[in-house]
């Protein structure tokens, strides 16, 4: 390290690399886990990031010092209103990853879908249906073709937002009548997930735009009588190899990035959003009217945001299996008003 007498490691993670902006706000699910289950069931839910604020629940952690007492702990809250099943679409494995064989949609969608969907003034889906069966014996995955109802939220938008979500448990033909069952109808959080229960989160982070390297990459700022700069990186790196190396902090996008977060905890599952809205509303967003998620911990995302949540790809092994006891929700204003 040149000149330097102490331990100096390297700044900032490179496990995330390359830092480019995500395609869209709606972050993509790259594996869906095998549970162990007779009948089948949804693997996953979205929700509308709504705010945060804190609680106080008894910890029910045994290996917890604080067990049996109670504490303090920063809360999420997601609006999740009911998302509807508009399609099924089933795959095949193939050397080259999943091939898609054919789908089903709904006879009649809503008007809302117009705004993000090109589709036709009506769907024969008995046809569908029966050409998604005749291709039952060489079908290894079926999912749901979801949309979301933002105009039963507090958000000004009316566009929906669409994305897969997989079906696990049972076999094939189960998973298929399942789904069939589903077509045309609403779910709710409460039918996919339950309280107490480990969920993964994934979504966008918040966008910082063009950084430099001390903010993205948090550098060491370099002393006040060194050359030229101050808030950039001493040395592109060694003589050899005569190339720049991916591994040098560079200036660049920050924020914006897809993430996935394993393992949090849902506190509590509700109906009615006036129990978690806090004073004057949630920063940037507002009531939370319908259905909610109250998750412990921060997620990606900023306000508004869609966020996907998935059944645990890598469960705890020792958790609670009752759902935690809350004594005291805040809902003073964040504002201090």
């Amino acid at each position: 390290m040149g000149h330097r007498k102490h331990h100096a490691p390297r700044h900032g993670s490179l496990a995330y690399l390359p830092r480019h902006r995500a395609k869209k706000p709606v972050a993509r699910i790259r594996y869906w886990p095998q549970i162990k289950s007779d009948s089948p069931k949804l693997l996953g839910f979205s929700a509308y990031k709504a705010g945060m604020t804190y609680i106080f629940t008894i910890e029910d952690r045994k290996r917890s010092p604080n067990f049996g007492k109670e504490v303090m702990r920063a809360a999420t809250i997601l609006e999740t209103p009911p998302i509807l099943i508009c399609g099924i679409r089933t795959y095949t494995k193939t050397p080259y990853g999943l091939e898609n064989i054919t789908e089903a949609w709904m006879s009649e969608p809503p008007a809302e879908l117009n705004r993000l969907l090109v589709l036709p003034d009506s769907f024969n889906t008995e046809e569908m249906l029966q050409k998604v069966q005749d291709s039952i014996d060489h079908t290894d995955v079926v999912r749901v073709i979801t949309a979301t109802q933002p105009t039963q939220t507090s958000l000004s938008k009316k566009k929906p937002e669409t994305c897969e979500i997989q079906i696990g448990g049972g076999n094939i033909p189960q998973q298929f009548e399942y789904a069939k069952q589903l077509l045309g109808k609403t779910v709710a959080p409460e039918e996919v997930f339950k309280d107490g229960q480990y969920i993964d989160v994934a979504g966008v982070t918040v966008g910082k735009g063009y950084q430099g390297p001390v903010k993205r990459w948090h550098v060491t700022k370099l002393q006040h009588k060194g050359r030229k700069t101050k808030r950039g990186i001493a040395t592109l790196g060694p003589w050899n190899p005569h190339h720049l190396m991916y591994s040098i902090a560079r200036a660049g996008q920050t924020g914006y990035h897809q993430r996935i977060e394993f393992n949090k905890r849902i506190l509590k599952i509700g109906k009615n959003g006036k129990e978690v809205t806090v004073k004057g509303g949630y920063i940037r967003y507002g009531e939370v009217n319908g259905p909610y998620i109250l998750i412990d911990g921060s997620i990606p995302g900023t306000e508004k945001r869609m966020i996907r949540l998935r059944v645990p790809a890598r469960p705890p092994t020792a958790a609670p299996e009752a759902a935690p006891q809350i004594t005291y929700i805040s809902l003073e204003s964040p504002q201090g008003k």
